[in-house]
Protein backbone atom coordinates (compact mmCIF):
# COMPACT_ATOMS: atom_id res chain seq x y z
CA UNK A 1 0.00 0.00 0.00
CA UNK A 2 1.26 3.32 -1.04
CA UNK A 3 0.90 6.72 1.46
CA UNK A 4 -1.42 8.25 -1.67
CA UNK A 5 -3.82 5.54 -1.43
CA UNK A 6 -5.04 6.73 2.41
CA UNK A 7 -5.64 10.00 0.98
CA UNK A 8 -9.66 9.50 1.66
CA UNK A 9 -8.26 9.14 5.32
CA UNK A 10 -9.29 12.28 7.66
CA UNK A 11 -8.87 12.77 11.24
CA UNK A 12 -11.57 11.30 13.75
CA UNK A 13 -13.25 14.26 15.35
CA UNK A 14 -14.84 13.20 18.36
CA UNK A 15 -15.45 9.36 19.58
CA UNK A 16 -17.30 6.82 17.88
CA UNK A 17 -21.33 6.54 18.92
CA UNK A 18 -20.21 2.74 20.17
CA UNK A 19 -17.30 4.49 21.96
CA UNK A 20 -19.63 6.43 23.70
CA UNK A 21 -22.03 3.67 24.83
CA UNK A 22 -19.21 1.85 25.39
CA UNK A 23 -17.92 3.90 28.21
CA UNK A 24 -21.18 5.01 29.54
CA UNK A 25 -22.29 0.87 30.02
CA UNK A 26 -18.43 0.16 31.50
CA UNK A 27 -19.27 3.20 34.10
CA UNK A 28 -22.39 1.75 34.80
CA UNK A 29 -20.85 -1.53 35.49
CA UNK A 30 -18.48 -0.51 37.61
CA UNK A 31 -20.63 1.74 39.88
CA UNK A 32 -23.17 -1.25 40.65
CA UNK A 33 -26.02 0.08 38.38
CA UNK A 34 -25.61 -2.88 36.00
CA UNK A 35 -25.07 -5.83 38.96
CA UNK A 36 -22.92 -8.75 38.26
CA UNK A 37 -25.04 -11.82 36.34
CA UNK A 38 -28.08 -9.19 35.10
CA UNK A 39 -29.03 -9.45 31.41
CA UNK A 40 -28.75 -5.99 28.83
CA UNK A 41 -31.77 -5.97 26.70
CA UNK A 42 -31.12 -4.40 23.68
CA UNK A 43 -34.22 -2.89 22.81
CA UNK A 44 -34.35 -1.37 26.19
CA UNK A 45 -31.09 0.23 25.95
CA UNK A 46 -31.32 0.86 22.50
CA UNK A 47 -34.39 3.53 23.71
CA UNK A 48 -32.86 4.82 26.64
CA UNK A 49 -29.24 5.62 24.34
CA UNK A 50 -31.90 7.08 21.37
CA UNK A 51 -29.75 5.39 18.76
CA UNK A 52 -30.28 1.87 16.51
CA UNK A 53 -28.96 -1.46 17.68
CA UNK A 54 -26.03 -1.36 15.23
CA UNK A 55 -23.45 0.88 17.37
CA UNK A 56 -25.60 -0.72 20.53
CA UNK A 57 -24.35 -4.28 19.44
CA UNK A 58 -20.60 -2.63 18.74
CA UNK A 59 -20.88 -1.49 22.30
CA UNK A 60 -21.76 -4.13 23.84
CA UNK A 61 -19.13 -6.80 21.54
CA UNK A 62 -16.30 -4.49 23.00
CA UNK A 63 -17.05 -5.03 26.89
CA UNK A 64 -17.41 -8.65 25.60
CA UNK A 65 -13.83 -8.45 24.51
CA UNK A 66 -12.78 -6.94 27.14
CA UNK A 67 -14.57 -9.25 29.69
CA UNK A 68 -16.86 -7.25 31.66
CA UNK A 69 -19.46 -8.83 29.58
CA UNK A 70 -20.74 -12.24 28.42
CA UNK A 71 -22.46 -13.55 25.10
CA UNK A 72 -24.24 -16.57 25.80
CA UNK A 73 -25.91 -18.34 23.06
CA UNK A 74 -29.52 -18.47 22.65
CA UNK A 75 -29.74 -16.50 25.83
CA UNK A 76 -28.40 -12.84 25.25
CA UNK A 77 -25.43 -10.60 26.83
CA UNK A 78 -25.12 -10.23 31.11
CA UNK A 79 -23.01 -8.17 33.06
CA UNK A 80 -19.65 -11.06 33.99
CA UNK A 81 -19.66 -12.56 37.31
CA UNK A 82 -16.66 -12.86 39.13
CA UNK A 83 -15.36 -15.93 41.22
CA UNK A 84 -13.05 -15.95 43.52
CA UNK A 85 -10.35 -17.62 41.08
CA UNK A 86 -11.44 -15.10 38.78
CA UNK A 87 -10.39 -12.41 41.54
CA UNK A 88 -6.57 -13.96 42.85
CA UNK A 89 -6.25 -13.65 38.70
CA UNK A 90 -7.45 -10.40 38.43
CA UNK A 91 -4.79 -9.30 40.93
CA UNK A 92 -2.07 -11.27 39.48
CA UNK A 93 -2.14 -9.88 36.37
CA UNK A 94 -2.25 -6.05 38.20
CA UNK A 95 0.88 -7.10 40.54
CA UNK A 96 2.78 -7.85 36.52
CA UNK A 97 1.16 -4.67 34.88
CA UNK A 98 1.63 -2.29 38.33
CA UNK A 99 4.72 -3.84 38.48
CA UNK A 100 6.31 -2.61 35.20
CA UNK A 101 4.72 0.63 35.33
CA UNK A 102 6.41 1.25 38.75
CA UNK A 103 9.61 0.60 37.23
CA UNK A 104 9.55 2.86 34.71
CA UNK A 105 7.98 5.69 37.76
CA UNK A 106 11.13 5.03 39.76
CA UNK A 107 13.14 5.64 36.69
CA UNK A 108 12.73 9.71 36.32
CA UNK A 109 9.51 10.18 36.87
CA UNK A 110 9.00 9.91 41.08
CA UNK A 111 8.52 13.47 42.09
CA UNK A 112 5.78 14.14 39.19
CA UNK A 113 3.88 10.75 39.90
CA UNK A 114 4.20 11.75 43.72
CA UNK A 115 2.02 15.18 42.44
CA UNK A 116 0.01 13.61 40.19
CA UNK A 117 -1.44 11.12 42.73
CA UNK A 118 -2.31 13.85 45.48
CA UNK A 119 -5.79 14.46 44.17
CA UNK A 120 -6.57 10.64 44.06
CA UNK A 121 -5.17 10.49 47.44
CA UNK A 122 -7.00 13.89 48.27
CA UNK A 123 -10.16 12.26 46.94
CA UNK A 124 -10.10 8.71 48.94
CA UNK A 125 -9.31 10.98 52.07
CA UNK A 126 -12.56 13.04 51.94
CA UNK A 127 -14.71 10.20 51.44
CA UNK A 128 -13.22 8.17 54.31
CA UNK A 129 -14.33 10.90 56.07
CA UNK A 130 -17.96 11.00 55.40
CA UNK A 131 -18.21 7.05 55.48
CA UNK A 132 -18.58 6.95 51.89
CA UNK A 133 -16.91 3.18 50.87
CA UNK A 134 -17.88 3.26 47.18
CA UNK A 135 -16.49 6.78 46.92
CA UNK A 136 -12.92 5.54 48.76
CA UNK A 137 -13.11 2.70 46.00
CA UNK A 138 -13.63 5.11 43.48
CA UNK A 139 -10.34 7.04 44.67
CA UNK A 140 -8.56 4.05 45.20
CA UNK A 141 -9.11 3.05 41.17
CA UNK A 142 -8.12 6.55 40.40
CA UNK A 143 -4.97 6.33 42.17
CA UNK A 144 -3.99 3.30 40.72
CA UNK A 145 -4.93 4.48 36.99
CA UNK A 146 -2.55 7.37 37.83
CA UNK A 147 0.16 5.00 38.97
CA UNK A 148 -0.28 3.59 35.62
CA UNK A 149 -0.61 6.30 33.54
CA UNK A 150 2.81 7.77 35.14
CA UNK A 151 4.65 4.95 33.42
CA UNK A 152 3.90 6.85 29.72
CA UNK A 153 3.34 3.21 28.50
CA UNK A 154 0.13 3.19 26.41
CA UNK A 155 0.25 -0.71 26.21
CA UNK A 156 0.33 -0.58 29.71
CA UNK A 157 -2.22 1.82 30.39
CA UNK A 158 -4.53 -0.39 27.74
CA UNK A 159 -4.01 -3.77 29.97
CA UNK A 160 -4.62 -1.88 33.25
CA UNK A 161 -7.65 -0.83 31.94
CA UNK A 162 -9.56 -3.50 32.34
CA UNK A 163 -8.18 -4.97 34.78
CA UNK A 164 -9.33 -1.63 37.34
CA UNK A 165 -12.66 -1.81 35.92
CA UNK A 166 -12.67 -5.44 37.56
CA UNK A 167 -11.14 -4.71 40.43
CA UNK A 168 -14.05 -2.07 41.10
CA UNK A 169 -16.82 -4.75 39.83
CA UNK A 170 -15.70 -7.00 42.83
CA UNK A 171 -15.64 -4.45 45.33
CA UNK A 172 -19.33 -3.26 43.89
CA UNK A 173 -21.30 -5.60 45.82
CA UNK A 174 -19.06 -5.83 48.68
CA UNK A 175 -18.60 -1.89 48.70
CA UNK A 176 -15.05 -2.38 50.57
CA UNK A 177 -12.91 -5.00 52.33
CA UNK A 178 -11.94 -2.42 54.94
CA UNK A 179 -13.57 -2.11 58.50
CA UNK A 180 -11.86 0.82 59.17
CA UNK A 181 -11.70 3.15 55.51
CA UNK A 182 -9.34 5.59 56.86
CA UNK A 183 -6.73 1.98 56.65
CA UNK A 184 -7.13 1.91 53.11
CA UNK A 185 -6.25 5.64 52.90
CA UNK A 186 -3.14 5.24 55.07
CA UNK A 187 -1.80 2.03 52.73
CA UNK A 188 -2.11 4.57 49.53
CA UNK A 189 -0.53 7.16 51.23
CA UNK A 190 2.42 5.49 52.32
CA UNK A 191 2.80 4.10 48.65
CA UNK A 192 2.74 7.43 47.64
CA UNK A 193 5.29 8.50 50.15
CA UNK A 194 7.40 5.48 49.13
CA UNK A 195 7.27 6.12 45.21
CA UNK A 196 9.05 9.43 46.15
CA UNK A 197 11.57 8.62 48.06
CA UNK A 198 12.26 5.10 49.03
CA UNK A 199 14.29 2.33 47.70
CA UNK A 200 13.10 0.71 44.57
CA UNK A 201 13.00 -2.55 46.18
CA UNK A 202 11.11 -1.25 49.11
CA UNK A 203 8.43 0.13 47.16
CA UNK A 204 8.24 -3.31 44.81
CA UNK A 205 7.61 -5.01 48.06
CA UNK A 206 5.27 -2.27 49.31
CA UNK A 207 2.80 -2.32 46.06
CA UNK A 208 2.92 -6.08 46.35
CA UNK A 209 2.25 -5.99 49.83
CA UNK A 210 -0.88 -3.72 49.34
CA UNK A 211 -2.34 -6.11 46.09
CA UNK A 212 -1.65 -9.37 48.32
CA UNK A 213 -3.70 -7.64 51.13
CA UNK A 214 -6.52 -6.85 48.84
CA UNK A 215 -6.98 -10.47 47.46
CA UNK A 216 -6.86 -11.97 51.64
CA UNK A 217 -9.46 -9.58 51.90
CA UNK A 218 -11.88 -10.57 49.38
CA UNK A 219 -11.22 -14.24 49.89
CA UNK A 220 -11.90 -13.35 53.31
CA UNK A 221 -15.21 -11.24 53.31
CA UNK A 222 -16.33 -14.02 50.01
CA UNK A 223 -16.33 -16.57 52.09
CA UNK A 224 -17.97 -15.14 54.73
CA UNK A 225 -20.81 -14.02 52.42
Amino acid sequence: MVLGELDDLRPVARPSTAELIAEQLRSAIVRGVLEPGSQLGETELATRFAVSRGPLREAMQRLVSEGLLQSIRNRGIFVSELTVDDVVDIYRSRRVIEGGALDLVLDGRRERTWQELGPAIEQMRSAAAVGDASGVSDGDRRFHEILVASSNSPRLVRAARTLLVETRMCLGALQTTYPDLHVQVDEHVALRDAIRSADPADVHALLDEHLSDAVARLRDLTDRS
